[in-house]
């Protein structure tokens, strides 16, 4: 099989992606495996890689990123599409990445149904025990890189945060930091906090997750169950809100509205993580790197969609350490009989041979099939 790696470029809402689609070790494992692999000059700079080490590990560096895209099969990348993609896609090819088709213009999902170009997003990727295991390892990070997010907006800044330590001092309290969501990345900002000093709190509609978090840090964090009251009255004190919750609807409900944030603390400080796809937070916008805060209602905003970006070696050595089986089953059996034999793969598929295969946008006259009904007839 011919795989590519091109070069990221600036997300449809502009944000920088400088982590790159697979780093030189998987590529020397796909490599002995007898693929092809084309790397467009200058894809992994931002994390650290050369065109060198590329070569080494077995990839043609390719200084076009259409010569990148006509020639390979599969094209592995980190963001969503942009048009200079769409424009170089061709017909029959099998693209994955971090694509968010669900909000995507009609105009780019037009172009992957006409082409018939098979898309599979990470975020769909998902196992038989709800685990998804390419989102899996990003959420970890941004767990982590949170309490230095929270630290430096809450420092004496131009931003106006409230000039207050995370963990406190003897005499002084610690912040408040409440975090809507128990998953993986909750968990991971939850233990993070805890170990810096700061007062947690962890907001879930779901007992078991709660009972989770309780069993990993136990009494270093309060576990609340998420009613609208009890969420108003953490908005009241926190001064740091991280939001963890993720959805797969279009549109999602803002589970915290304007009303809330204006009740906040002067100087709080609001971490939407779920922006991707639409965002709970009713103040919360997408948010590009080069600006990445804003200021409304008083309230500090942060709403960077790809934050794993800012540690991107790291990143891209744990986005593909969690990919590379996958590729190694389509690189092997071919993308059919890979979607045949993969559930988990099946359940990331947003386009298949000229047709959406996830939930048509509303009012979409875009062809649409189960992947199921579409297998069956190759």
């Amino acid at each position: 099989m011919r795989i590519g790696v091109p070069k990221e470029l600036r997300s449809p809402w502009g944000s920088e992606e400088r982590r790159v689609g697979l780093s030189p070790p998987a590529v020397r494992e796909l490599v002995s495996m007898h693929n092809e692999l084309f790397a467009q000059s200058g894809a992994g700079k931002e994390a650290g890689f050369s065109d060198e080490e590329y070569r080494k590990a077995g990839a043609e560096v390719l200084y076009s990123r259409e010569e990148v895209y006509k020639r390979s099969d599969l094209v592995v990348k980190v963001g969503p599409l942009v048009k200079n993609d769409w424009d170089a896609t061709r017909e029959g090819q099998t693209v994955v990445g971090f694509l968010y088709l669900e909000v995507a213009k009609k105009e780019l999902l037009s172009v992957l149904i006409d082409k018939k170009i098979t898309t599979i997003g990470y975020e769909g990727i998902q196992r038989d025990d709800d685990v998804f295991p390419i989102l899996r390892p990003m959420s970890k990070i941004a767990g982590k890189l949170t309490v230095q997010i929270a630290g430096r907006l809450l420092e004496s800044s131009e931003h106006g945060g409230r000039g207050i330590l995370l963990g406190g001092l003897p005499g002084i309290p610690p912040a408040e930091i409440a975090i809507l969501g128990g998953g993986v990345l909750g968990s991971c900002a939850a233990k993070s906090f805890c170990g810096v000093g700061a007062n947690v709190y962890v907001v879930d509609k779901d007992p078991v997750k709660l009972e989770e978090i309780d069993k990993l840090v136990g009494d270093k964090v309060v576990t609340i169950l998420y009613n609208r009251e009890n969420l108003r009255k953490v908005c009241k004190f926190a001064d740091v809100i991280v939001c963890c919750v993720r959805t797969h609807e279009v549109r999602p409900p803002h589970l915290i509205t304007r009303e809330m944030v204006k009740e906040m603390k002067k100087g709080a400080v609001i971490i939407d993580f779920s922006i991707p796809e639409g965002g709970f937070v009713e103040t919360g916008r997408l948010t590009p790197r080069e600006d990445y805060v804003y200021v409304e209602e008083g309230v500090i905003h942060f709403c960077v969609p790809n934050v794993p970006t800012f540690v991107a070696r790291t990143a891209t050595y744990a986005l593909t350490n969690a990919l590379l089986p996958y590729l190694q089953l389509i690189s092997e059996k071919g993308i059919i009989e890979a979607l045949k034999e993969s559930k988990d793969l099946r359940r990331g598929v947003y386009t298949f041979n000229g047709h959406l295969t996830s939930e048509a946008p509303r009012g979409s006259t875009l062809p649409y099939a189960t992947l199921e009904s579409l297998l069956k007839d190759e």
